[in-house]
């Protein structure tokens, strides 16, 4: 029987940029890292309820009801009042779903899709309710991804690591103390995340975000090239940094030429598949 739950932040039906193929795209809210730069900053906490986005809704889609904000859909037209107001880096548009809710919702899109990735905030916070999707989307002859920031331990989750075909992994500094200054973490856990999804054949991407003149960028390619090389199937992902719908604007965007330079880099390095988005 299907129980677990999660809190549901929002589902795409149709994604091009979330894994291989056109993939629906999953995303849970809450999250444990506090990234400078997060672009969707409201999937990082849950909703405290504290209410004062409730008048801020111009169509009342908003309530507070025995000290709850209710949300209700069918009159939200998506304006992002509540998010903007909200000083908690949470959202109140957020629905607890089961796996078996999720399926009803997207199972329309099935024919059109290659798989479902669940992604965040961050989506190992809800191991039990990852498990129970993707062993629904395996049954439909779906493909199973999970998009992490690699903090919780994958081998300690051997039920979703049976449902799971693909993880896609942040690197997003080789220095633990710029990793802390940037999310709150260190990166130990992210690099034996990285390695242990290697070895077992279930790490699909690492991808590290350019940002010039704030991070050792090269470091962190550096070791990204050194912790897949041996594996070829692996694929490097460098992200071009852009000041747009950031939380904070730390940076310009990274030139070509910095770009260029390092996806050479993860070449010379023996990374057989590297791209620049």
């Amino acid at each position: 029987m299907l129980r677990t739950a999660a809190r549901i932040n929002k589902i795409i039906p149709f994604s091009a940029v979330d894994g291989p193929g056109n993939r629906t795209a999953v995303f849970t809210q809450g999250c444990n890292f506090n990234c400078l730069y997060c672009h969707n900053p409201e999937t990082i906490r849950l909703c405290e309820n504290c209410g004062c986005c409730v008048d801020k809704c111009p169509v009342s889609a908003l309530s507070l009801a025995d000290g709850e904000v209710k949300w209700n859909p069918e009159l939200c037209r998506e304006c992002d009042n509540c998010i903007k107001i909200c000083d908690r880096n949470s959202s109140p548009r957020v629905r607890l779903m089961s796996a078996a809710d999720v399926i009803d919702e997207i199972r329309g899109y099935f024919p059109f899709t290659a798989g479902i990735t669940v992604s965040g905030g961050e989506c190992t916070l809800w191991p039990g309710f990852m498990t129970e999707l993707f062993e629904e989307a395996k049954r439909v002859g779906k493909t199973t991804f999970a998009d992490s920031n690699g903090y919780v331990d994958f081998s300690a989750m051997p039920e979703l690591m049976e449902v799971m075909d693909m993880a896609m992994i942040d690197l997003k500094s080789a220095n633990p103390g710029e990793h802390k200054i940037l999310t709150g973490k260190d990166n130990a856990s992210v690099i034996e995340n990285i390695c242990y999804l290697a070895s077992i054949g279930k790490l699909f991407e690492i991808r590290t975000v350019v940002i010039p003149g704030l991070l050792d960028n090269r470091g962190a390619v550096e070791l990204g090239s050194r912790l897949i090389a041996k594996y070829p199937g692996v694929r490097y992902k460098l992200i071009r940094y852009r000041p747009f719908g950031v939380r904070t604007d730390l940076s310009g965007p990274p030139s070509d030429a910095l770009l260029n330079e390092l996806a050479a880099l993860a070449s010379d390095k023996g990374v057989s598949d590297v791209i620049i988005v």
